[in-house]
């Protein structure tokens, strides 16, 4: 009951809240799309920031935790590509959005403030390795595969161009490598400094989650719930127990490691599969009713990972 009251009830709590906000029509679009702008370019970089920074850096980074979660994320998004042909009769290009569906995780809004909350600030250093690569390995493989399908309309080297330029350019991506760089040279960072990393960086697990709540009304459910059903169970339970699987029996990984790794492969399916949907006009209803199940019956499959993973 300790996990239920310390960290479930809190974050999804919080969630609701946000939920019910802009459900009611108390927290308009306008209102959330400042306050995800405030989230992502100011305080979960500096939370993310100082975390690194004042980090105890591992002698090497244990290629066994980003196997064990890319691995396991490849291997779902596969699976998710074969069920959607069989069961029903989806094509490539649809499949590959399904794919990501499956196995893209809610990393920014959901993933880093769970993890912080149930692990700490020690947990900074997985999130960071885990966040660094999570866009850049998923995302190129989905839009090759969408444009092998649509006999390349879009060009591929210029879509890889600007997904790096936009990764490149991404606040989290920003505030992470400073906090690497301070961290390993050791400097400590200046009071100032440091303070208003600590303030701003306080308010980004519920501005966060406030937000994600809020923006959960954008999604419906579809009239045909069989073949989200489908991703959602992908991504909440195959996901982590696979990654949980190569993590503990193939790869030798540091506890703490696992519990950030498994988290992050349970977390429900991020914003990012939907705008492919959206971007290519495909499975569009499909991948909102997946977002939204999942994120609601992550509730319960998160709370069972909190009682077997928490350190």
């Amino acid at each position: 009951m300790e996990i239920i009251f310390e960290i479930i009830l809190p974050v999804f709590g919080t969630l609701g809240l946000g939920y019910g906000a802009a459900r009611l029509g108390v927290f308009d679009e306008a209102a959330n799309r400042g306050l995800s702008v405030f989230v992502f370019s100011f305080a979960l970089p500096l939370l993310l920031f100082r975390a690194i920074a004042q980090a105890e850096l591992p002698d090497a980074l244990p290629l066994g935790y980003l196997l064990s979660y890319y691995l396991g994320a490849f291997a779902v998004f596969g699976l998710a590509m074969l069920a959607t042909r069989a069961l029903f009769a989806r094509r490539l290009n649809e499949q590959a959005v399904l794919g990501l569906g499956a196995s893209f995780s809610n990393t920014g809004m959901l993933g880093i403030p769970l993890v912080m909350t149930a692990y700490g600030e020690a947990a900074a250093l997985p999130l960071f390795a885990m966040i660094a690569f999570h866009s850049l390995l998923m995302l190129p493989p989905t839009t090759a595969l969408i444009e092998a399908a649509l006999g390349g309309k879009h060009s591929v080297g210029a879509l890889l161009i600007s997904l790096a330029k936009s990764i490149g350019s991404t606040p989290i991506i920003w505030g992470l490598s400073a906090g690497l760089v301070v961290a390993l040279t050791g400097f400590d960072l200046p009071g100032p400094v440091d303070a208003v990393a600590k303030s701003l960086g306080a308010a980004a697990t519920p501005c966060a989650l406030f937000a994600l709540g809020a923006s959960l009304t954008r999604y419906s459910l579809g009239a045909n719930l069989k073949e989200p059903m489908v991703l959602v169970l992908l991504k909440v339970v195959v996901h982590p127990l696979l990654v949980w699987l190569l993590a503990t029996r193939v790869f030798d990984v540091p506890p703490l490691w696992v519990a950030t790794a498994v988290t992050l492969a349970a977390l429900p399916a991020g914003i990012t599969p939907y705008l492919f949907a959206q971007r290519y006009e495909v499975c569009q209803a499909t991948v909102a009713s997946a977002v939204f199940l999942s994120t609601v019956l992550s509730v319960v499959t998160l709370s069972v990972l909190m009682f077997l993973l928490r350190p």
